[in-house]
């Protein structure tokens, strides 16, 4: 029998040309899924300013190529000065964002006192590295005014695990981060004021996100001084 089946000819392997089994997608022979991290699509920016920072995020929600909606929030204010803008897997998402909420406030409440933005990000760093086994899929970017005055700008990145990246000019996260990173490093400037930062940040998001299918449709910016916040809505390519 083992010299019956030696003498058989050998066949290659090729993709299925026919349609897929039913209950079962046929994806061709050489093509990847796309990363988890890129499922729902997202694009933040964070930047620094003369004391202010702003932090801007893309309004799309989508699985995959296919748009679902396009007012997607994806930047939660924490404390009266400090950001926290989430990329990655929309789930989780929306589970972080009720987890730093509920230890947020029981710092509040143990403490009495507002959770400073330094604190936050090592709270955040902290959450995330408990559960390095079964990570959340977020990358999650926190913008805000710390120091002694309240006034000296704080950016912090993490991945998934934690790890913080902090830096003193700008933050990118998301899916289109190569465009981001480019045009940031092309228009920012040092010192620029609320309105000035505005507008670069605008521009920078609103640029980067044409280059990429899986973020865009409209944006937000979140300007934060130590007066106060200031938010706006912009309209993006909706193609």
């Amino acid at each position: 029998l083992v010299a019956d089946l030696e003498d058989l000819p050998h066949q290659t392997a090729s993709a299925p040309t026919g349609p897929a089994p039913r209950g079962r997608a046929f994806r061709p022979a050489g093509t990847k899924m796309s990363s988890i991290m890129q499922y729902n699509g997202a694009a933040i920016i964070a930047m620094a300013g003369k004391d202010c920072i702003a932090i801007a995020s893309d309004k799309r929600y989508g699985i995959r190529n296919q748009t679902m909606g396009c007012q997607m929030k994806k930047i939660f204010q924490v404390g009266d000065k400090t950001f926290v803008g989430l990329t990655g897997l929309a789930t989780d998402m929306q589970t972080l964002d009720q987890k730093f909420r509920f230890r947020s406030n029981m710092y509040r409440l143990r403490e009495e006192r507002e959770m400073s933005t330094e604190a936050f990000a090592n709270m955040v760093t902290s959450l995330l590295y408990e559960h390095r086994f079964g990570p959340y899929f977020c990358e999650p970017i926190v913008a805000g005014l710390g120091g002694e005055d309240g006034k000296s700008p704080f950016l912090c990145g993490m991945d998934l695990l934690g790890a913080q990246v902090r830096t003193e000019d700008f933050m990118v996260g998301g899916d289109c981060t190569e465009a981001l990173y480019g045009l940031c490093e092309s228009m920012y400037r040092p010192d620029l004021g609320p309105d000035e930062l505005f507008e670069v940040i605008a521009q920078c998001l609103l640029s980067g996100v044409d280059r990429d299918c899986l973020a865009g449709w409209g944006c937000v910016v979140h300007v934060l001084t130590p007066e106060g916040v200031t938010t706006r809505d912009l309209k993006g390519r909706m193609d």
